[in-house]
């Protein structure tokens, strides 16, 4: 805790220059370390990819057997190292600065080799690692972890990253769907959908309910357009009131100026108004409130919204 409340101070001037080589780049971020600034390294890549700064890893051992070659004069290396002294990192600097390629350097040692060759240098340094002995990267790797995000999320906000960029390169797991996921790819269509028209009897519309089993049903006029929505909660009122299904008209029972949504709309944010409105399916309509389909609490567990 100390040692991250100790890197406010050092979004400094060599921080925004970092930044700027960052967003300058035109090819990609190279991030690189050895051992457990290795681990943070790999993370730090995958952080700013995630976030719209292109980047990946490469590891410094195998930089020297060949890996350099994913190294062009368009990148811009970073490279982490608490000493500053790590063999491996030392060993690819002269040909990181043949090609003329902006190093950034992350160390806990301003006087270090690595820090004193580096285009900009910010400084990550901790006073003792957490770990007893003194000896465990922990303290070390956790400011630059933090200091690494903090790149990521200044660039982010710099470029005007949105929720819909973050979406497209995370379209897998649940994350993904709830950001990608309209209400369109997962409504009912066609034939699923429970409709009846506003002049049939409740006992009519109970079977079509019971048919298609979304509990509820939509209700239609003479124009084909949404007049209204019978659902469980309305045959439970209608009961306690003694009316007769077999009599009573649907118009009279149905719920009027029911809420309904686009099929563009994110399935995300029907979930927020199902939840906010106390109800477990919503219909979709298109500009002229005429019936597409239907959605309900079920379709969104099922998608993995919920």
């Amino acid at each position: 805790m100390q040692a991250v409340a100790a890197l406010a101070s050092r979004i400094d001037r060599q921080f925004v220059s970092a930044c700027r080589l960052l967003l300058a780049c035109k090819g990609r971020v190279v991030v690189t370390g050895m051992g457990k600034s290795g681990h943070i390294a790999g993370k730090i890549a995958a952080t700013l990819a995630s976030t719209g700064t292109p980047a990946f890893f490469v590891h410094p051992g195998e930089a020297s057997h060949g890996d350099l070659g994913m190294i062009t004069r368009q990148d811009v290396v970073l490279a982490l190292s608490n000493s500053g002294e790590t063999g491996e990192i030392l060993t690819i600097l002269p040909i990181i600065k043949r090609l003329g390629v902006p190093l950034i350097a992350l160390t806990g040692n301003p006087s270090s080799t690595l820090a004193k060759f580096a285009t900009v240098h910010i400084d990550v340094a901790v006073e003792q690692e957490a770990c007893p002995l003194g000896l465990a990267p922990t303290a070390s790797t956790t400011a630059a972890l933090v200091m690494g995000d903090a790149l990521a999320v200044s660039l982010l906000e710099t470029r005007g990253f949105t929720r819909d960029d973050f979406a497209l390169s995370h379209p897998g797991g649940s994350l993904g769907k709830r950001l990608l996921l309209q209400v369109g790819d997962i409504m009912h269509r066609g034939s699923e959908v429970p409709v009846v028209s506003d002049t049939v009897l409740v006992g009519e519309a109970l079977l079509e309910m019971t048919g298609k089993k979304l509990g509820m049903t939509a209700v239609t006029d003479a124009q084909g357009r949404v007049a209204g929505i019978f659902t469980d909660g309305d045959l439970r009122r209608m009961l306690e009131k003694n009316l007769d299904v077999h009599l009573t008209r649907i118009a009279e029972v149905m719920t009027r100026n029911c809420k309904s949504v686009d099929e563009r709309m994110l399935a995300a944010e029907a979930m927020q108004i199902m939840e906010a409105k106390k109800i477990n399916a919503l219909l979709v309509v298109d500009e002229n409130n005429k019936l597409l389909g239907a959605l309900n609490m079920h379709d969104l567990l099922r998608a993995g919204i919920v």
